[in-house]
């Protein structure tokens, strides 16, 4: 019953990720069949994110009252409407409201789906978790692609993406006596030491609000630093590459590629990892094998340090950000572990949202060999945020032993 939850939840996750890149892999033709400008995507991206960002800080009260079934099957819905409006959508102007959904519903599962994972199952079910998320947004702009042959065929892409998420709809619709027997069941195994903490933050939190709680607002920082890197790296990997490195676009392209092919396998492989390794040991590692990959670009080694150095910095991430939203329960408890996870998804979005265009607005009045100066600036800085984090909940674990 639980394993058939979990895929139930795996499949909710790739209709996740299948919407998140369709918008960019469209564009081109979207913008000359409406006869839109070129920095109209950039406009919708951030419809999209504010949208994903409201829904992240208000998901904790949402779901507290409704449940995670009901939320994350109203999201899938209101998504796949979303999608079905860019199919009919006639201008920008619809296209920026049919947007607004998209974000509300994205964030809405996003929290909902993590927090649930991290409360209920290991550590190695989060990382494949979001190495399915990986799944979704690889298969995106591969259906897209097919379907961009000839006039407005980018809205058959939108259609059939619409058509899946209807269909995960409706399985999650079918799968409510699913979730409530699996809640009747539900017998989460903890050690020793986690209840202790456990029952410490518990009766701290008597008095505090969520984000009164010690470690709190260093967790935020290190959300939104992560998601600074990952997004930046994406972004900006292929122009560092063209102008510093002298490659050319094709071949930078499929370097970036690399790193996202290289965080997605790498989150499915530590899911073995956790077996050995816990969630905390994980974050540190993955700091630093990305912190040296970001090395391997600042140094004026040969061109093909730099692909190693692409590679290890997705490796690198790749357990990161799974090992912190499943530490979440643990770190703070399971009372506001849902509106910690609301904020900690908002921050992330956040950092996926202003920070890459940070980067860019510097460097059209520098040069874009700041990339790697960057990319090691954000990595220290969750780096530090995480190990600050550590030695706040050592001291706690102490107390409570």
């Amino acid at each position: 019953m639980t394993l058939l939850l979990l895929l139930v939840i795996y499949l909710a996750f790739i209709s996740l990720g299948l919407p998140d890149p369709l918008l960019g892999a469209a564009w081109p033709v979207i913008q000359e069949d409406i006869g839109a400008p070129l920095d109209a995507a950039g406009y919708l991206f951030m419809i999209i994110s504010v949208g994903t960002i409201i829904s992240s800080l208000l998901s904790g009260k949402v779901i507290k009252r409704f449940g995670t079934a009901k939320v994350t099957f109203v999201s899938v819905l209101l998504t796949a409407g979303a999608l079905l409006g860019f199919y009919f959508a006639p201008s920008i102007i619809w296209l920026a409201i049919c947007a607004i959904p998209l974000g509300l519903g994205a964030g809405a599962v996003d929290t909902a789906l993590n927090n649930y994972v991290a409360l209920h199952y290991k550590a190695h079910h989060m990382s494949w978790l979001h190495s399915f998320w990986g799944v979704g947004a690889t298969l995106g702009p591969i259906i897209m692609a097919q379907f961009i042959t000839g006039q407005q065929a980018w809205r058959n892409g939108y259609l059939t993406i619409a058509g899946i998420q209807f269909a995960l709809a409706t399985i999650l619709l079918l799968s409510f006596p699913l979730w409530k027997k699996v809640a009747q069941n539900r017998n989460v195994a903890q050690s020793e030491a986690t209840e202790a903490i456990e029952e410490e933050v518990q009766e701290q939190e008597k008095h505090e609000k969520p984000l009164q709680i010690k470690g709190v607002k260093l967790a935020l920082l290190s959300f939104l630093f992560y998601c600074g890197v990952e997004t930046t790296v994406g972004l900006w990997g292929s122009s560092f590459l063209v102008d510093v490195k002298d490659l050319s676009a094709a071949t930078a392209a499929k370097w970036v590629s690399l790193y996202w092919g290289g965080l997605t396998v790498a989150r499915f492989l530590t899911g073995f990892v956790t077996f050995k390794l816990s969630s905390r040991m994980l974050i540190r590692v993955g700091q630093l094998i990305a912190l040296v990959g970001a090395a391997l670009l600042v140094l004026p080694f040969p061109t093909t340090f730099s692909l190693v150095g692409f590679i290890m910095i997705g490796f690198g991430l790749a357990p990161i950000f799974p090992s912190m939203l499943h530490e979440t329960p643990t770190r703070f408890g399971k009372k506001h572990s849902q509106t910690i996870m609301g904020y900690q998804m908002a921050l992330a979005y956040t950092g996926n949202t202003f920070l890459p265009p940070l980067l860019g607005l510097i460097a059209s009045h520098s040069t874009i060999a700041i990339f790697p100066f960057f990319i090691c600036v954000y990595i220290v800085g969750m780096l530090l945020c995480s190990e600050q984090l550590n030695t706040l909940l050592r001291k706690k674990n102490l107390r409570a032993a």
